[in-house]
């Protein structure tokens, strides 16, 4: 028979406690920050959790099953074994049986009871205590501490050298220096790298308002977002003149600060998505090649020496190819676009492929040609088949050439 005996109870508390409920509860229960003026939260303690019962039928029909099932409750509760659970009868009255007493729930008076019961009272008696040594090193996590309280028991190996880092930052903030120049014993950078998403909430909460940048989001932005120094973003380019060439090299990847002050007397400059288009540019005088920007081309406006007037942008025929030259012309109105256009869409037909489904861009964009702006429609719209999209890397060099020798 399905009743309710102790295996289910165990069942319904290991859910809860994969919940955080239990923990949360344990936890709560030793903090002490909470303002007097609030009100508790309804304390999940003393725990009812109701019974499926035997019904009429079944005490007529398997009487010993139902006596079984009761001494199997019994056996499992806190008046045998000193913890756990407590029985609530209810007296039953049935025509062949007679009056009998029959559980009607369990009630589970704290915490410790229902930890116990599933095995996990020392899982949380460790985690008690790195609360207590949290909240006496970093007061300001008290109340992470009970909403995340499965997150603190699964770094709790770690816990220690977590706390190190928040309590750093706190007494240093915004150091200005790379996370590898950090000095925190037994700490180093891929202790931190591994473990950002973790670091940051707990920094939210640690650190003043003026100490966190919450414009910069996710983990790439954790540096920027507690002033630590960033990677520089950097600029690969290629002098497609070698009477340009820089002390005899002509492919370079240099941090954009360094970038903007070439100052290189060039009157085109080429700028591809594909890194391998932009390894195998063809020769041009006067020209250089800046390749795999993405939408990271936002940094080329910090350069001054850039050809307004001899800009050309080389992108993917799709949503994205377009998004991404509009964008582009927010800083340089005049750009031009290479090899983005219907006649070299339809010439390379047989080399079409799709854009993802999640991939695509659908928005207004209104820095296109007449031209451009007609077969972004098309393509968003899925006028010319579904999800149309002609990656640059699929065309001939030989369309290139041609094109550029125009």
């Amino acid at each position: 028979m399905n009743w309710g005996g102790p295996a289910d109870i165990r069942a319904k508390l290991r859910r809860r406690w994969e919940r955080g409920e239990l923990l949360a509860a344990r936890l709560g229960a030793q903090s002490s920050d909470a303002p007097p003026d609030e009100s508790p939260a309804t304390p999940l303690f003393p725990l009812t959790i109701p019974l499926k019962k035997p019904s009429s039928r079944d005490l007529a029909e398997d009487f010993a099953a139902v006596r079984h099932w009761v001494d199997e409750l019994q056996a499992g509760s806190r008046e045998t074994r000193g913890f756990g659970y407590r029985i609530e009868w209810q007296e039953v009255r049935h025509r062949v049986h007679g009056r009998n007493r029959l559980p009607a729930r369990v009630v589970i008076p704290e915490e410790a009871d229902a930890l116990r019961l599933i095995g996990q009272l020392p899982a949380a008696e460790r985690a008690e205590r790195l609360a207590a040594e949290t909240r006496a090193r970093v007061p300001a996590l008290g109340d992470w501490l009970v909403r995340q309280p499965l997150k603190l028991l699964a770094h709790a190996d770690d816990w220690d050298r977590v706390l190190a880092v928040v309590e750093h930052l706190s007494a240093h903030p915004r150091p200005g220096i790379y996370r590898r120049e950090l000095e925190i014993p037994g700490v180093d950078t891929k202790f931190i790298e591994a473990r950002r998403g973790l670091l940051a909430e707990l920094l939210d909460l640690a650190l003043p308002e003026s100490a966190i940048d919450r414009s910069a989001t996710g983990a790439r932005g954790f540096d920027r977002r507690f002033g630590l120094r960033e990677e520089p973003a950097l600029i690969r380019f290629r002098l497609l003149d070698r009477r340009l060439a820089i002390a005899g090299l002509t492919d370079l990847t240099v941090p954009v600060e360094q970038f903007a002050t070439l100052n290189l007397p060039v009157e085109r400059a080429f700028i591809t998505e594909n890194k391998t288009n932009g390894l195998a540019f063809p020769d041009v005088p006067d020209s250089i090649v800046i390749m795999a920007l993405g939408y990271g081309l936002d940094r080329l406006a910090a350069i001054p020496w850039l050809p307004e007037d001899g800009l050309i942008y080389w992108g993917d025929i799709d949503t994205h190819g377009f998004a991404i030259l509009n964008r582009l012309r927010r800083h340089f109105p005049a750009t031009r676009s290479l090899l983005m256009d219907r006649a070299t869409l339809e010439a390379h037909r047989r080399l079409w492929t799709r854009e993802g489904t999640n991939q695509r861009f659908t928005g207004e964009l209104d820095r296109l040609t007449d031209a451009e702006q007609a077969l972004y429609d098309d393509l968003r719209h899925d006028r010319l088949g579904e999800r149309v999209r002609l990656e640059q890397e699929r065309i001939g060099f030989g369309w290139l050439k041609e094109r550029l020798e125009r």
